[in-house]
């Protein structure tokens, strides 16, 4: 059956969470009740991973806190930073490179950031559910990233930024940024899956 919402159509059945959450930049920079943001994280808490290991690693600010904002929005590229500006809270997802347990020494993990992208979908999902939109990026300096969180680079990989407020119209973005103010479509089904064996 097919749906479509906001301009996206969907070949197969999907919940229509997936066709309405989407990643803006425009926001209205008002602050987040703690409650409201202590659920996303919580909808994170709840991601699958390997062994339950867990290895995500959640560092953010919010906007009104200038001691804790600046070095992590600092730790953005410039063109980030133009809309970050108007974001309420800005996060780092960090993924542990090491699978621990009691009594035993830390293993290699190969799944950390596999984990830790599950984690931030949920995140993702939870933050439109509640009126709210988390924005990833990958656009930062990790040198600047990793001195702004604390978080040591031996033993934890950065993954990725994310912004998070209320969406809001596009007129609050710089004029570049305007244009893209829309829901990104999606390749086909057909692209990325393939049964008992990949085909070019």
């Amino acid at each position: 059956m097919e749906q479509t919402a906001l301009g996206r159509t969907a070949d197969h059945d999907v919940d229509l969470q997936f066709l309405t959450r989407w990643s803006p930049r425009a926001f209205t920079g008002e602050a987040i009740p703690q409650d409201v943001l202590m659920s996303m994280f919580e909808a994170a808490r709840w991601a699958p991973s390997a062994f339950n290991g867990q290895p995500w690693r959640f560092v953010y600010a919010r906007r009104e806190s200038p001691d804790d904002w600046a070095p992590l929005f600092g730790a953005l590229i410039e063109y980030n930073q133009a809309w970050v500006a108007g974001a309420s809270v800005l996060a780092f997802i960090a993924s542990d490179r090491f699978r621990r347990r009691p009594e035993r020494e830390p293993q290699a993990n190969r799944n950390h950031s596999f984990d830790a992208g599950a984690a931030w979908g949920y995140l993702a999902l939870q933050a439109h559910a509640l009126g709210w939109a988390a924005h990833g990026m990958a656009g930062f300096h990790s040198d600047e990233a990793y001195k702004a969180t604390g978080l040591p680079e031996s033993e934890f990989q950065i993954d990725a930024a994310i912004a998070i407020g209320r969406p809001t119209d596009k007129s609050v973005l710089p004029e570049a940024f305007q244009a893209r103010e829309v829901p990104s479509l999606r390749e086909p089904v057909s692209r990325f899956v393939f049964e008992g064996r990949f085909r070019p």
